[in-house]
């Protein structure tokens, strides 16, 4: 058994929360009961995941994407009113890192996405794009299967397969900085998203892209710091996965 207050205060000085200029709040979200014995960590704080996490006595759910995100609405109504108050009902607490989780160089996404992917070898350029300079040339087929492999889910690819060099990554809906990757030099981009557009940028530019899913590229951070937070203060931890096309 831990003290939330206690978890979370570690959970900011982790992972710098109060340096990320983000699109929502990092932090405890939705305060809950003071004392935690079990934590449940997923991709997305839905109705979906609030229900299997309490049903399964979660004190505490440790989210990427929670909510009061920059430009939504503000009234508690409908959706939003009915997963806060599942929340409440149950007396558990919502903790979620956006941003910060993605940037951190051991429990963040892009870091544990490289080492799922062999890449220990990867690190940042630039911000949020992390690469890697290949010790040995990859044929792009081969990638395209280890990231299959990896995520259990078929990626969608775009662009010319070429003999890969340097590939960089960046999770979720990164599509946007393809350009910035084929700037520095890589080979090929993996991202979660693609836009219409980043079909034209990936042919025009030469670079290789790779759309592996928002949410499927995000599953592994947020079980990082769970599992740390586990070993940290205690108590348990449990994975949820929530099954997302995307």
């Amino acid at each position: 058994m831990a003290q939330c207050e206690a978890i979370v205060t570690y959970c900011n000085e982790r992972l710098q929360a109060a340096s990320f200029d983000d699109y929502c709040p990092n932090g405890l979200q939705v305060e809950g009961r003071a004392e935690v014995r079990r934590i449940v960590s997923g991709v997305t704080a839905c109705q979906a995941l609030l229900d299997a996490a309490i049903g399964g006595g979660a004190d505490l759910v440790l989210v990427h994407h929670g909510y009061f995100w920059r430009g939504e609405a503000a009234p508690l109504v409908g959706m939003k009113a009915r997963r806060i108050a599942t929340l409440f009902k149950a007396g558990a607490g919502l903790l979620a890192y956006h941003l910060p989780l993605d940037a951190h160089p051991d429990l963040g996404n892009n870091r544990q996405l490289g080492l799922r992917l062999g890449f220990d070898r990867g690190a940042p350029i630039d911000g949020l794009l992390w690469g890697v300079e290949l010790e040995q040339s990859m044929p792009a087929d081969v990638l395209v299967g280890r990231i299959e492999s990896a995520l259990g889910r078929a990626p969608l690819v775009v662009g010319r397969a070429v003999e890969l060099g340097r590939v960089a990554w960046c999770t979720g809906a990164a599509q946007g900085m393809i350009e910035q990757a084929a700037a520095e030099g890589f080979d090929a981009f993996i991202s979660g998203e693609i836009s219409e557009q980043t079909v034209h940028q990936a042919l025009e530019l030469g670079i290789l892209y790779i759309a592996a899913g928002h949410h499927a590229t995000e599953r592994y951070g947020v079980q990082a710091l769970g599992e740390e937070l586990a070993r940290e203060f205690a108590v348990s931890h449990r994975i949820i996965e929530i099954a997302h096309p995307v």
